[in-house]
């Protein structure tokens, strides 16, 4: 299963990067939502080898997931994948500067089966795949929408 979406940005390149690699807002955000993040490995900034380990409750359920930058080209991609006992996933971050002051965001998240229960809840996603894809779209061009109000401050 794969959901792509792009966003343009009125910023510089180095400022989205910078926001897509902010990992420490991203942890506030999971803790703020409920689960537990713990890093495993790393810094603040962004280095290939940074790990974390989330918990979180998922339909009556806790699960954990662990996950890990796999690749780092600043300030043009970064890639993480997730790893869970039923689920293996991929997110690629690609930025393309369009101007010195616009850049687009591409997004790519992947993600694969490994149990029969995933497969069942990937079979449900597959029939509602339009309305995913809204959903991811939007929660990208959300997070497009607070780095340019960010910037612009």
């Amino acid at each position: 299963m794969e959901f792509t979406t792009r966003e343009d940005i009125e910023a510089p390149i180095e400022y989205v990067f910078d926001q897509v690699t902010d990992f420490g807002s991203f942890e506030r955000s999971i803790m703020r939502r409920g689960g537990d993040v713990e890093r495993l490995a790393g810094g603040e900034s962004a280095v290939v080898g940074t790990k974390w380990q989330v918990k979180f409750l998922l339909r009556g359920a806790e699960r954990i997931v662990n996950a890990e930058v796999v690749t780092v080209d600043a300030p043009n991609a970064i890639t993480i994948d997730v790893v869970s006992k039923s689920v293996d996933a991929t997110l690629q971050v690609d930025l393309v500067a369009l101007s010195p002051a616009r850049t687009r965001l591409n997004v790519r998240a992947k993600a694969t089966a490994k149990s029969i229960p995933a497969k069942l809840l990937f079979q449900s996603v597959k029939f509602t795949r339009g309305k995913n894809k809204n959903k991811f779209s939007a929660i990208v061009a959300n997070f497009a929408e607070d780095v340019e109000t960010r910037y612009g401050s």
